[in-house]
């Protein structure tokens, strides 16, 4: 399911960081494919934004991982997730946060998304996996990476 949903068409990489101008640029950005295909509404980036912007830096799971999520609501149409993956860390909410790899997760129930949840967490939680993210210069590689796990 992940390697499915997780396509050169939800996989972007931020070369020009002009444009990321902080956290909630690079949620907005990561979620941009996903409402270019209408699997969301912009209500769903403003409620994942309002989410961090009240109960903190929750969504930073791991060394440089952020993943975006709200409630699921008629926002979203379908399960879904995208990446976007920043050529230099952003600070999710302050310093102690830095991030590159900000994952979107999007779910229309609160049951449909846990495959795909749990498939995130094997790859996030293969070091080596990681590491080439982390080290990925092309969303082929990203796709290699997603692929081969």
């Amino acid at each position: 399911m992940l390697s499915k949903s997780l396509n050169e068409n939800t996989i972007r990489i931020a070369d020009d960081m002009s444009k990321i101008e902080d956290w909630r640029t690079a949620i907005a950005l990561a979620a941009k494919p996903l409402l270019d295909n209408d699997v969301i509404k912009s209500t769903y980036v403003d409620a994942m934004i309002k989410n961090v912007e009240e109960s903190g830096p929750y969504i930073n799971i791991g060394p440089k991982i952020a993943l975006a999520h709200a409630k699921s609501s008629d926002d979203v149409s379908d399960v879904g997730i995208a990446l976007l993956k920043t050529k230099r860390d952003v600070n999710l909410v302050d310093e102690q946060h830095p991030v590159s790899l900000w994952f979107v997760l999007a779910a229309p129930d609160s049951t449909a998304h846990l495959k795909m949840l749990q498939e995130l967490t094997q790859l996030l939680m293969n070091q080596e996996a990681l590491g080439r993210l982390n080290n990925a210069q092309t969303v082929q590689e990203i796709l290699n990476v997603v692929e081969n796990v």
